[in-house]
């Protein structure tokens, strides 16, 4: 059994018709996942690219049985379409979308409280793809190839490296889970790294932090106390200078707070192996696995 996504997932586009969510629906089709239906509100009765449209996700749900959605929706209605994900009951909703407005997601965070049978992936996320199996998001299936190896990352560019370089190193991975870099996401290190420790198909897991924050502190004393596979960390934003924010809305270093090496210091002493280079990800997993 994969991780969150794999050949019984039955997948609705929530933005289908949409030039992004048309081409990232035809490109996970082509890989094999079972995308059964888009929502686009206004368009419900009708298909686009053969694929049924509905009005709302409980109407999709209703008709196809999707269990899980990816959004491709504006940053403005997002958050509104996560929340209407996640009352029709899907057990996993991804969200791609960057911009999101915080207060939206706090609002959006608040309402997924109320259900915990909904896992949200992202926002501002590249998505989740176990290779051979199934893909919800924009990670390139062509760069991926089955293995053993899990990967949860807040970059999505190096998310991309870190399966590069285990294709091209024969190991493979078994699920990549790209979590975003926003403030507010849904799924943390840990939640991944929880998924990871279940799954008999994962042997070492590469985890992939930035600077701000401390969701890589609090993953490093989960792992310290919980996880018994081995671990390759890798934080980017090393020489970012305090108070400016580096590419993703929570990369920031305030109030001296959420610097690399506060976070490579916290998971070295909770046993992972951190390199100072995104280059050496690959190489570090095959040495620690032997």
């Amino acid at each position: 059994m994969a991780v969150l996504i794999d050949s019984s997932t039955r997948l609705v586009v929530q933005g289908l018709t949409g030039r992004e969510g048309t081409f990232h629906a035809k490109q996970a089709a082509a890989y094999g996942t079972n995308v059964v239906g888009g929502v686009t509100p206004g368009k419900g009765g009708t298909t686009h690219e053969g694929w049924p449209i509905f009005d709302t996700m409980h109407d999709a749900v209703a008709k196809t049985g999707a269990n899980a959605s990816v959004v491709f929706v504006p940053p403005a209605f997002a958050a509104d379409a996560v929340m209407e994900a996640a009352d029709a009951g899907l057990g996993l909703v991804v969200c791609i979308t960057e911009g999101i407005p915080t207060l939206d997601m706090l609002r959006a965070m608040t309402f997924l409280k109320q259900r915990p049978d909904t896992r949200l992936v992202g926002p501002n996320c590249p998505g989740v793809i176990s290779p051979g199996k199934a893909k919800a998001g924009i990670i390139p299936g062509n760069i991926c190839r089955e293995g053993r190896i899990g990967i949860v990352s807040k970059s999505g560019t190096l998310t991309y490296e870190a399966i590069h370089q285990l294709t091209l190193l024969g190991l493979g991975q078994s699920t990549c889970i790209g979590i975003g870099g926003d403030p507010l996401i849904g799924t943390t290190h840990i939640d991944a790294l929880k998924l990871f420790a279940a799954d008999a198909e994962t042997d070492a897991v590469v985890l992939i932090g930035e600077i701000g924050g401390s969701a890589e502190e609090e993953a490093a004393v989960w792992i310290k106390s919980n996880f018994r596979k081995p671990v390759v960390g890798f934080i980017a934003g090393q020489t970012a200078p305090p108070g400016r924010r580096m590419g993703h809305a929570g990369a920031i270093i305030a109030g001296g707070k959420g610097t690399a090496a506060e976070k490579m210091a916290a998971l070295t002493a909770a046993g992972v192996t951190v390199v100072n280079s995104p280059a050496d990800m690959g190489t570090a997993i095959k040495r620690v696995l032997g």
